[in-house]
């Protein structure tokens, strides 16, 4: 529809939506950095939504049962700041607004779930909120068969722009939504062919709606700026079975004189000639920043249209038993149920009694056994690798259509869907994920990784076939450079545990972390138990611990994590036979050891000794321990990888390799 068209046909739906517009513009004029093309384009298509469709209170951006919004094309945030700010949200002040992308303010260049209570997630890279999407829908068919639908009934909402579709991820997750028939996930799509480079069609022709509707999706379309049109999409879209995508045909930088259509419009502001032309055709006299009172007034009325159906689910809540409140609460909350650190203890105890040689993936699986039946909020999972990743315990159904209380998911091969989706499911409240693959294809699944660390989300990466012990499978298969990768990235714990007890005590770390995610590096290989001796308290989380102290004057110490712990102590043995004394310190969790304070780290590794670490991986996160605290390069020594792996059973790969405990006692005297 033209603009005078559709300011005479809908004349307050104008008023509502050219708010949102101007609110755009303006700040990212005062930024003098943003995007404000795709809020102008999406102004319509999103009054429409809040105002006639999403349950939301604006009151209580927290509620339970509210409606999930996700704008997947994050560049377009202010749409999401100017929405929440006129709608009433108490974070969004008009101060926020004029200081979009400074330092310290809430608005920040993307959404960021960390500082915003109704942003739902991150999203920056384009691709991760439709794929975070699908794991949040997830979540609510999950909860909804366990709890019924007075307590969960509720729909996830994404706007997606061109980029989200052109990345990879975007067909992982669209393809897994239309796998599991997710009712509850409508995707809006900003169709205004418009790509940073220019138009589309220079770099893509996909099919959309096609592609869409071949993953199984139910597919319609609209008029991106007619609201009736708009109106009449959504509440097909409502009724549709399957995830929905709508086809919203827009103009980005909708009424710029110069610059709509275009991809001028996209990332830079419009300029103070363009913005006060733009404003003219809205027929919008008002200053920067100027919201007239009416409109405001009426926003506030669509912020609290939910507000009657959140003190309805209230008081179904408040109806529930004490125990049913406390649980729910629990689950939402993320918090670990109380039985867990007794249930690993007991377990600990059994292990180092009956002293298994098992990989530490099936360690994992055993850990699972207990876990999984006390904390029924896990929800479990592998991308096609459930019998070698061993990620599904023995009370586990699959979730599926079919079967909406299964707490195990088939993602397929999709490493980045699934994670991406995992975080989905964290950041929707109600379940604790955790998802497998091979330890290498942590590559696949990095930018999910990633933003799970950014957003605080405690996800458990459970990656197993860590190092070359996998063997034949070869260098394409066995990581050597990925612990150092995972170990760089902020605000994220990576365990490698030695055994059966610290994988254990790995388990029960990241479950109980609340804002931490956890990679959990496990073997393939048989590993013996090396903790015989059971003792309650849990030292993996001290990152790193003596294993096996010095017999006479300590000359070396050897650390090592999971399957070289073993080669640690063999290495031991040799020096201790030529009276060389020698301690092993297993160090599970380098980021647990660099929290804990200098005199613990220091009495672990004093001064004064030959230091060599032993890892089936490259050198470069071992330096801080090596020639740091206290260390010196003289007298400290790496024994692992310097290339990639080779196709060969694992003894002959570490044979090759100079992983051996002769190599690593050769070491120590040469240092010596």
């Amino acid at each position: 529809m033209e603009i005078e068209e559709l300011r005479k046909a809908h004349p307050e739906h104008w008023k509502l939506a050219s708010a949102v517009r101007a609110l755009a513009m303006d700040a990212v004029q005062a930024a003098n950095s943003g995007h404000p093309g795709a809020p102008m384009g999406l102004a319509d298509v999103a009054t429409v939504l809040f105002s006639k469709h999403l349950k939301f209170d604006a009151k209580a951006p927290k509620w339970a049962d509210r409606d999930r919004f996700v704008l997947s094309a994050g560049h377009a945030s202010m749409l999401v700041y100017a929405l929440l700010h006129l709608a009433g949200d108490e974070q969004v002040t008009l101060e926020q607004i004029k200081n979009f992308r400074q330092m310290g303010a809430l608005t920040a260049g993307h959404p960021e779930n960390f500082l915003l209570d109704a942003v739902e997630t991150t999203t920056g890279p384009l691709g991760q909120g439709i794929a975070t999407a699908v794991g949040m829908a997830i979540a609510e068919e999950s909860l909804r068969a366990h709890w019924g639908k007075k307590l969960v009934d509720h729909r996830t909402w994404v706007i997606v722009g061109d980029g989200c579709l052109m990345e990879g991820i975007s067909q992982e997750a669209i393809g897994l939504a239309g796998m599991q028939e997710l009712n509850n996930l409508i995707v809006l799509w900003d169709n205004n062919d418009i790509t940073i480079d220019g138009r589309v069609s220079i770099s893509d022709k996909t099919d959309q709606r096609a592609r869409f509707a071949a993953s199984g999706w139910s597919v319609l379309h609209c008029d991106g700026h007619d609201p009736a049109d708009i109106d009449r999409a959504l509440t097909e879209a409502k009724a549709a079975k399957g995830p929905v995508l709508v086809d919203c045909k827009t103009i980005i930088g909708f009424g710029a004189p110069n610059k709509s259509d275009s991809y001028a419009a996209h990332g830079a502001p419009l300029g103070d000639e363009e913005i006060a032309r733009t404003k003219a055709i809205y027929g919008w006299n008002y200053g920067p920043f100027e919201i007239p009172a009416d409109v405001k007034s009426a926003w506030e009325a669509i912020g609290s249209r939910g507000a009657a159906a959140r003190s309805e689910w209230e008081e179904r809540f408040a109806a529930l038993s004490d125990s049913k409140r406390g649980e729910f609460t629990r689950i939402m909350t993320g918090t670990v149920s109380k039985k867990l650190v007794g249930a690993i203890r007991r377990f600990k105890k059994e292990q180092a009694e009956a002293a298994p040689k098992v990989a530490t993936r099936k360690a994992s699986e055993m850990v699972l056994n207990v876990i999984n039946p006390i904390c029924p909020e896990t929800l479990g999972g592998s991308a096609d690798l459930t019998g070698s990743n061993l990620t599904k315990s023995k009370e586990m159904s699959v979730f599926n259509p079919q079967n909406r209380k299964g707490r195990y998911i088939n993602y397929g091969i999709r490493e980045h869907g699934m994670a991406a989706a995992m975080n989905g499911l964290f950041l929707h409240g109600g379940v604790r994920p955790y998802g497998g693959t091979f330890f290498c294809f942590t590559d696949y699944a990095r930018g999910a990784m990633r933003l799970s660390a950014l957003m605080k989300v405690p996800t458990v990466y459970v990656m197993t076939h860590d190092s070359i012990g996998l063997g034949e499978d070869g260098p394409t298969h066995q990581p050597v450079e990925h612990l150092a990768i995972c170990r760089a990235t902020p605000n994220t714990l990576t365990f490698r545990p030695a055994d059966v007890v610290e994988t254990a005590e790995a388990w029960e770390i990241a479950m109980s972390q609340e804002g931490t995610p956890s990679v959990l590096a496990l073997s393939r290989q048989g590993l013996p138990t090396l903790r015989t001796e059971y003792k309650p308290q849990n030292l993996t989380a001290k990152g790193a611990y003596v294993i096996a102290e010095a017999d006479g004057k300590r000359q070396a110490i050897l650390m090592a994590t999971g399957s070289e712990v073993e080669i640690a102590m063999k290495a031991r043995e040799i020096l201790q036979a030529q009276a060389i004394g020698t301690r092993v310190v297993s160090m599970p969790c380098m980021e647990l050891f660099a929290a804990q304070d200098e005199s613990y780290r220091k009495r672990i590794l004093p001064p004064n000794s030959v230091r060599v670490a032993v890892e089936a991986a490259v050198r470069q996160p071992w330096d801080r321990w090596l020639l740091g605290e206290r260390g010196r390069e003289a007298k400290a020594g790496f024994v692992g990888m310097d290339r990639f792996g080779a196709s060969a059973p694992a003894p002959e790969l570490y044979e090759k390799f100079g992983i051996t405990p002769e190599a690593v006692a050769d070491k120590v005297k040469a240092l010596l």
